[in-house]
């Protein structure tokens, strides 16, 4: 690819993407939604974290797609964390720590 693809190409994507958000935000800003759809939305931060952190914590890049005892104790510690307590931020130390600890245990 030339250099003129890629541009264009980081062009349209960005002017693409840009116009995707506004569709929502946009169209939608002055509306009342309704109370269906508002409580099913709540719900979308809850489904898309673990498709997130999942791939990340089974199959890390740090270790070259391979499984890695020391992410997955943490996960679990972070998740009981975050279960028991209920708190976001005891659980991303918490697991951070035990991570940490962890991988020089192991090391």
């Amino acid at each position: 690819m030339n250099d003129l693809s890629i541009w264009l190409t980081i062009i349209f994507l960005g002017i693409g993407t840009y116009l995707i958000r506004y569709s929502f935000i946009g169209f939608f800003a002055d509306k009342k939604l309704p109370d269906w759809l508002l409580r099913h939305l709540r719900y979308v931060p809850a489904a898309v974290m673990p498709g997130l952190v999942a791939p990340l914590t089974v199959w890390p890049e740090a270790t070259g797609g391979d499984p890695d005892p020391a992410r997955l104790i943490a996960a679990a510690v972070a998740l009981l964390i975050g279960a028991i307590l209920r708190s976001v931020l005891g659980a991303i130390f918490g697991g951070m720590g035990m991570l940490y600890l962890m991988q020089y245990l192991l090391a």
